[in-house]
């Protein structure tokens, strides 16, 4: 086998490895911000190369991941059922808890039936492509997950991508579409990485109009925005106006897997034809456990959710009224944009050293010029933790020329 880009012949499916060379570059200068390993984590806090930080940017909104009626669950659930199912939920991996969180999560809901699947990026590519082919046409944000987007290549259906929550650019390309071909609006509820809710009310109207069927992902709405943390829709009102909603539990509800929710036999036809579901092992007993535990809590403890408005609301001013690009964020999703690649590795890194974690996005996550740092935040971080976050982001912000101590922003951006 060759062991350098000189022994690669001409047409070796590997010399597009052997050409990857950024990483290795980055990692040169000392910017390298991926795959940090935690050594230890509270929630909010974490140790990381032996020194402890505050988590900024981290999915665990409501901060369940460490919370000891959570553990409790997982390890419960362990003496009975033991560590794995060895097998999809088609077979021999169905158990009981399964079938009880489905119920709930459609109760909690407010649909008739759930399926689970075993992560949340298979819940969205395998239900896609369960529900649309190759006659049918499916319209996509711009802005969608990865998921979403393998989702509707894999299906063969015609995908028509719309503008970010462009409304007028989706009603042309639904004129445009075939009368005759089944239709699909598939949207993020909350976006990954602005922080923006849908425009659900024109979706709905939209979908209405021209005979087509909705399909919100919620994977970073339910738990945490909406009538009880039940999502986007339900922002609006609107959550039985939506066809299909789909959610992640490795967010707010502290686990791995994912489900979908909607009329029943819509679900039982996702349940009985998607490979995603059939083909995988199903979610093992640890996982649902700790989502069971999760949900209650949920509902029982509404201050995380007032906490989580609240925090999210003090950071977003705090962060603008300093002079940061936080584009029109919505939710405790805060992106702070930098601009160049280079320069966001540095603010990152800058920021790392004075005891705070974010992430760093850069093209093709965001447009060339874009590059941000994502911060999010949970309802257990403590008033002191978003106090030194902000020092953290004024401080270096300032170093960097990124804003001014009057809180102007130096950089050639559109706020």
């Amino acid at each position: 086998m060759p062991k350098s880009k000189t022994e690669l012949a001409e047409n070796d499916i590997f010399t597009k490895a052997y050409d990857f060379t950024k990483a290795d570059e980055v990692k040169a200068e000392g910017l390298y911000p991926y795959f940090k390993p935690l050594q230890a984590t509270d929630g909010t806090t974490v140790k990381i190369e032996g020194r402890e930080v505050i988590m900024a940017g981290s999915n665990n909104y409501l901060g369940l991941t460490n919370d000891p009626r959570v553990i409790k669950a997982a390890q419960d659930v362990l003496q009975v059922y033991g560590t794995g199912c060895t097998g999809s939920r088609y077979l021999n991996g169905t158990l009981d808890l399964h079938l009880e969180l489905e119920e709930k999560l459609a109760d909690f809901m407010g649909k008739d039936s759930c399926v689970l699947f075993s992560t949340g990026y298979q819940t969205n590519e395998g239900s896609i492509q369960t529900i649309a082919g190759r006659n049918d046409v499916i319209f996509s944000d711009k802005d969608n997950h990865a998921c979403i987007v393998t989702g509707t290549l894999v299906s063969n259906a015609k995908t028509m991508r719309y503008t970010h929550n462009d409304m007028e650019q989706l009603r042309k390309l639904l004129e445009r579409a075939d009368e005759s071909a089944g239709k699909l609006i598939v949207s993020d509820g909350v976006f990954s990485m602005s922080g923006t809710l849908a425009k659900v009310p024109e979706l709905v109207e939209l979908a209405k109009e021209y005979n087509a069927r909705l399909y919100l992902d919620d994977a970073h709405a339910i738990g945490v925005v909406g009538d009880g943390g039940r999502g986007s829709a339900s922002v609006f009102g609107l959550k039985d106006e939506v066809d299909l909603i789909s959610g992640t539990f490795s967010k707010s509800f502290a686990s791995l897997g994912g489900f979908i929710v909607g009329d029943h036999q819509v679900i039982e036809y996702i349940r009985h034809h998607s490979p995603a579901h059939i083909f995988s092992a199903s979610m093992p007993p640890a996982n649902v456990a700790t989502v069971l535990k999760a949900l209650e809590i949920l509902q029982e403890e509404t201050w995380r959710l007032d906490r989580l408005e609240e925090i999210s609301n003090y950071m977003r001013t705090e962060l603008r009224e300093m002079g940061f690009n936080v584009w029109s964020s919505q939710t405790p999703i805060i992106p702070v944009v930098i601009g160049e690649m280079t320069q966001c590795f540095k603010f990152w890194k800058a920021l790392f050293e004075a005891g705070v974690y974010v992430n760093a996005v850069v093209p093709p996550g965001v447009p060339k010029g874009q590059s941000l740092v994502r911060t999010s935040y949970m309802a257990t971080h403590t008033d002191e933790h978003l106090n030194r976050i902000l020092e953290a982001f004024r401080k270096v912000g300032i170093q960097m020329g990124i804003i001014d101590q009057n809180g102007h922003s130096l950089l050639d951006q559109d706020n």
